[in-house]
């Protein structure tokens, strides 16, 4: 269970690729967060935030809408699994050292339950199960303001340097 939050003005634009080089993957989290430099353009989109970041730990919130729906009225798939990719990459950037990057080598959705266009506020959160020089492994769920389990999420990130 948690309480929702307001929505934050997003920042939205396209990374400063000189100026992320020189941070951790955890203060570009941060400094997301705090508005210091652009979220990724794909969270005004889909109409989620990064909420909280820690070492080898993200939330998302995020709040579906009727452009989202799929044809059947329900909040389509893709827009879960979008956030649940998003969740666990970042729970896997807070791991890098300055330079260090990732990619999603795989992510694994599991959908529980439908969500609906007036579901509200939802969260998804993350955590890095094993870390190593090249590869991480993270899992993560999307959950309901009542606690339940919308979806779960698992992938797998290869290192890198960033530009690599």
């Amino acid at each position: 269970m948690f309480d929702e939050v307001p929505r934050p003005d997003i920042n939205a634009g396209p990374a400063d690729m000189g100026k992320l080089i020189g941070m951790s993957g955890l203060d570009i989290m941060r400094a997301t967060m705090a508005g210091e430099i652009a979220a990724p353009t794909i969270a005004e989109t889909m109409n989620f935030w990064i909420h909280q970041a820690d070492e080898g730990m993200a939330e998302f919130r995020g709040e579906p809408t009727t452009a989202h729906m799929n044809p059947l009225g329900t909040v389509h798939g893709g827009w879960a699994m979008a956030l649940l990719d998003s969740v666990l990459g970042c729970a896997v950037h807070t791991t890098c050292a300055p330079g260090e990057g990732f990619v999603s080598m795989d992510t694994c959705v599991k959908f529980v339950r439908p969500m609906m266009p007036g579901t509200g506020q939802v969260r998804a959160i993350a955590t890095v199960q094993t870390r190593g020089k090249r590869v991480a492994n993270v899992e993560g769920r999307v959950e309901s303001r009542d606690g339940k389990v919308i979806a779960l999420g698992t992938s797998t990130c290869f290192i890198q340097p960033i530009g690599g």
